[in-house]
């Protein structure tokens, strides 16, 4: 038991889903005696998350319990299940012992646990709240295709698809890489974008990656129609961005150095 008077929240990232990627650090801490919660979209729901956990061949301590959040932007109602789940932690919390909240990803990326930090330090402002790491899915995308996200000079964007097709029309120019994620809702019309902008050949696109139901479409036109996994995005190149002049303040300080 810890001796602290109140416990840690511990955001324990666990990557986008092959347990090979749980760091070391996410490891240790799933090693020790702290409660362990994880999110769920609706109660009996299966945790993403846990289902990480269970395959790197953990089992589920005794101490543990799902907090729901639900899929749903209105926010009257997610703020209700944040300050709920909040308090359910705090309660843990506060008999001392630490708590580990299961996140998918990373936890400082599009992550629950923000949220969950969020509404527990409006409740208790002296908790302490420890966020570890973890490797999100874009990057175990483009290593798992041998691809670079960007070299050298390039230009890199992370955004949601939700912003729209004319959001990602009007940002290909200026970016080497896109990374557009949960794709779900507007794939059809994303392909129909790269499609008339020549990039359909420079896109891939990659649902659950790391899990055993892993899938990698490289020819965008088979997807048209079909119902994707919500954890699904689309990382696209664009070779046709224009060059532009870059200061390079470093490079000429080093030479004036060297001179």
């Amino acid at each position: 038991m810890n001796s602290r008077v109140k416990g840690r929240l511990i955001g324990v990232s666990l990557g986008p889903g092959d347990p090979g990627l749980i760091t070391r650090r996410a490891w240790e801490a799933l090693q020790g005696e702290a409660h362990w919660t994880y999110p769920m979209r609706r109660k009996g729901d299966e945790s993403y998350a846990l289902d990480i956990v269970r395959r790197a061949r953990l089992s589920l301590p005794a101490a543990h319990t799902p907090l729901t959040f639900p899929m749903t932007h209105n926010p009257e109602i997610l703020a209700r299940y944040w300050l709920r789940a909040a308090q359910t932690v705090h309660e843990i919390l506060s008999t001392g012992r630490d708590v580990v909240f299961l996140v998918e990803g990373d936890a400082s990326t599009y992550s629950t646990f923000t949220y969950l930090a969020r509404s527990l330090r409006a409740l208790d402002s002296t908790i302490e709240v420890e966020t570890i790491a973890g490797v999100p899915s874009y990057h175990a995308s483009a290593a798992h295709l041998g691809e670079p996200l960007a070299e050298s000079d390039e230009t890199l964007a992370i955004l949601p698809a939700g912003y729209g097709v004319d959001t990602v029309e009007r940002l290909l120019p200026e970016f080497d890489t896109l990374v557009l994620l949960k794709v779900k809702p507007l794939l059809d019309e994303l392909i129909d974008l790269l499609e008339r902008r020549g990039l359909i050949a420079h896109s891939c696109f990659l649902e659950k990656v790391g899990t055993p139901e892993e899938r990698i479409v490289r020819d965008l036109s088979r997807l048209k129609g079909e119902k994707v996994n919500y954890l699904s995005l689309l990382l696209v190149r664009n070779p046709q961005r224009p060059r532009v002049a870059m200061q390079r303040g470093c490079r000429k300080k080093t030479a004036e150095v060297d001179a």
